[in-house]
């Protein structure tokens, strides 16, 4: 069996792909060895936030993990639905690479002109003794099937993942610890996004400890005792019903290439141009799996159809330079850009502007938490550089920003933009005023 292209992963990277060298006319064959829509869709950004969505105190730990299902399966069957429209070759199974344009399942061999490796991402793990023991789960046991409920947890890592699961915990009522080796949670982000996180957190009762080291993890589900060393380096204990060890993600690609295959890796990840050619003519790669990538769904969304686009002889379809990240706790939170720190440490001038959502009448209306919208702006030019939000649906509002530092706007042209009223959008607008002065 021939075709044009042969995608290996399901995901949203892999799917996006599939979907758009079909439109373009291509054969597509595109293998995927557990359920369409990868861990996005079945054991990461829908169930997380069907369940932030529904957890509450007293919510039925049952009835939102029904509901998550429901709306998984919901959104998967559109997924297959539109690859059977689009006359992708589904195949069912797990697919190795044997050599360029060969990949094999199942016993079966199938030949194209190019591969798009697409094979997503794992749960990372850390070397300390008990890491492996029962009760010590990873994302994907606590957001597959029925989920696990607990009265306590401790979660080792304070990244998005950690968070999200803190803040979910902490509405259906659970005693939550989160334990973060560096200096603050959210590290990736800005200085002034953690420092609120952090305080809400712990608003709802969660203990936050930063500069954390675990040493190791003992006891059994139910009574687990995690140890680590806090800031001053005092040995500490806290114990739970269960562990979540959210300490990142590594790239999949275990058993994926056969010995005959030869290319350049970089810590188990695909090494990879900015077009996403590996060191093996004709195979590709998107994703999780690239090393050094960004690894959130809407950038293998992207990096899909710009592969696609690629293998085409096209021109990328997606601009890569800008990528909005978001979390979502109480309230959001959402990036893009640079930081006021980061521009400070590329010896960049800016200004910056915030407004503040105790001014904004939809979030007095709705009850939000504190929170706010900065604009980071060049100080020569006032083009916008960067946005930071921490309010009611942030990871809406950062498109328009990310649209905005994509086509270059100053604060001035985003201030001359009517925002509708009562919104919590008025929140951009009245930063962009207050640096348009």
């Amino acid at each position: 069996m021939t075709y044009d292209i042969a995608i290996v992963g399901g995901g949203p990277g892999g799917y996006t792909a599939a979907e758009e060298a079909a439109a373009r006319g291509c054969s597509v064959v595109l293998f995927e060895r557990d359920l369409v829509g990868g861990t996005c869709l079945n054991r990461g950004c829908i169930p997380t936030k069907a369940l932030l969505h529904d957890a509450a105190p007293g919510a039925s730990f049952e009835a939102i993990h029904t509901r998550k299902q429901a709306v998984v399966a919901q959104l998967r069957e559109g997924i297959e639905r539109l690859l059977k429209q689009r006359k992708v070759a589904v195949v069912r199974g797990r697919a190795t690479i044997t050599a360029p344009g060969v990949v094999e399942c199942d016993g079966k061999a199938y030949e194209a002109r190019d591969i798009v490796v697409a094979t997503g991402s794992l749960p990372a793990t850390i070397p300390v003794p008990g890491i492996d023991l029962p009760g010590v789960y990873t994302s994907n046991d606590l957001l597959e099937g029925e989920g696990v409920p607990l009265s306590s947890i401790a979660i080792i890592g304070g990244g998005v993942i950690g968070v999200e699961f803190a803040t979910m915990y902490a509405q259906l009522g659970a005693q939550v610890t989160v334990l973060e080796a560096t200096p603050r949670i959210l590290p990736p982000l800005d200085r002034e996004i953690a420092q609120r996180v952090s305080m809400h957190l712990k608003k709802r009762g969660v203990t936050v400890e930063a500069s954390a080291r675990v040493s190791g993890i003992e006891g059994e589900p139910g009574a687990l005792q995690v140890r680590y060393a806090d800031r001053r380096g005092n040995e500490r204990v806290v114990e739970a019903e269960g562990v979540l060890v959210a300490c990142g993600r590594r790239a999949n690609t275990e058993g994926l290439f056969s010995t005959e295959a030869r290319l350049e890796l970089s810590r188990g990840a695909l090494v990879c141009d900015e077009a996403g050619r590996t060191s093996v003519e004709h195979l590709w790669a998107i994703g999780d799996v690239v090393a050094g990538n960004i690894q959130l769904a809407h950038v293998a969304e992207a990096q899909g159809r710009n592969v696609v686009a690629s293998i085409c002889g096209d021109e990328p379809a997606v601009e890569m330079r800008v990528v909005p990240s978001c979390v979502y706790t109480s309230p959001e939170v959402a990036s893009v850009g640079i930081t006021e720190d980061e521009a400070r440490a590329r010896g960049i001038a800016v200004r910056t502007g915030k407004a503040l959502t105790g001014a904004n009448g939809k979030c007095l209306v709705e009850e939000s938490e504190s929170g706010y919208v900065k604009l980071v702006a060049d100080a020569e030019t006032g083009a916008i550089l960067g946005a930071q939000l921490v309010c009611p649906r942030a990871t809406d509002l950062v498109a328009e920003l990310a649209l905005a530092i994509s086509l270059g706007c100053t604060t001035a042209q985003l201030a001359r933009v009517i925002h509708p009223h009562p919104t919590v959008s008025e929140l951009v607008s009245s930063a962009a005023r207050a640096l348009a002065r």
